[in-house]
């Protein structure tokens, strides 16, 4: 059975990927397990664990039990395993390795945690596990979706940006989801529109044969992350996915505004699929 794991750090943001982990590991039908990188023998808690008085410093491993135990009510996969892994070490490491050693489908974590936003911004975990994991990452910046009924799968006139019609189709297929498939450039040349054009098409005809509901959509704009973000606000999107390479090939990944806008400020979950 696959596994979804989520890193856990008892931040609020955390928790919120939690949920969304729970949310997607009911709907794949996968095993799911919580993974907290221990920095210190003791933490604080910000919020109230049934069992653990408040306000108090508590083993890292205790905290982490109860709180699979307080959620195992919501996971609801018949067969399926909750649990949790402590590691120690460097964080985002530890995270990745841990998605290799279980073959994970996928991650699920916050854009921030405990430690804020600003240490995100300037080289965070969250930043090198979106870069450097082996599987796709779900990434939430503000709340969690209850469901996923549409997807947005921008479509520029990169080869890489194909490669993720397979997980797009997957996903789809579990939710019962419909994809907008977004046409995006910033550049008037009409070749180039053609060629994204006839992109657009072939991913229509690839999430038809497998019984999906696509909407296709064409924009243009000065930048194609602005542009998918507006267009997914308009149609009230659940969640855009985007390849890795695509977002590494823009300029100023760790600074730009693309990164800050497709990950970091977008109210709408993201997920970043590997090459």
């Amino acid at each position: 059975m696959k596994r979804i794991l989520v890193p856990v750090d008892f931040s609020g943001n955390s928790l919120k990927a939690l949920r969304m982990a729970i949310l997607f590991a009911n709907r794949m039908g996968t095993n799911l397990r919580v993974l907290h990188v221990k920095k210190s023998e003791r933490i604080e808690i910000p919020f109230h664990i049934e069992g653990l008085e408040d306000n108090n410093a508590y083993d890292p491993e205790i905290c982490v039990d109860k709180l699979v135990e307080y959620y195992s009510q919501d996971y609801q996969v018949e067969g399926g395993i909750f649990d949790f892994k402590i590691r120690e070490g460097n964080i985002y490491k530890e995270i990745v390795n841990q998605a290799k050693y279980n073959d994970c489908y996928l991650i699920v974590m916050g854009t921030y945690g405990a430690s804020g936003f600003q240490e995100f911004f300037i080289g965070s975990n969250a930043c090198k596990v979106v870069t450097r994991s082996p599987c796709p990452v779900v990434t939430i910046h503000k709340d969690e979706k209850k469901r996923i009924n549409r997807v947005v799968m921008p479509i520029d006139l990169s080869d890489e940006s194909r490669l993720k019609i397979p997980f797009v189709c997957d996903l789809a297929r579990y939710f019962g989801a419909e994809v907008h498939i977004l046409g995006v450039h910033e550049m008037t040349d009409d070749d180039n529109v053609y060629k994204i054009e006839a992109f657009i098409h072939q991913a229509e005809i690839n999430l038809q044969k497998k019984g999906l509901n696509a909407i296709k959509a064409f924009r243009k704009g000065e930048n194609n992350t602005t542009t998918t973000l507006d267009y997914a606000r308009e149609v009230h999107a659940d969640v855009i996915v985007v390849m890795r390479e695509q977002v590494e090939m823009t300029f100023s990944f760790f600074f730009g505004s693309y990164a800050e806008k497709m990950v970091h400020e977008s109210e709408i979950p993201v997920i970043v699929v590997p090459n």
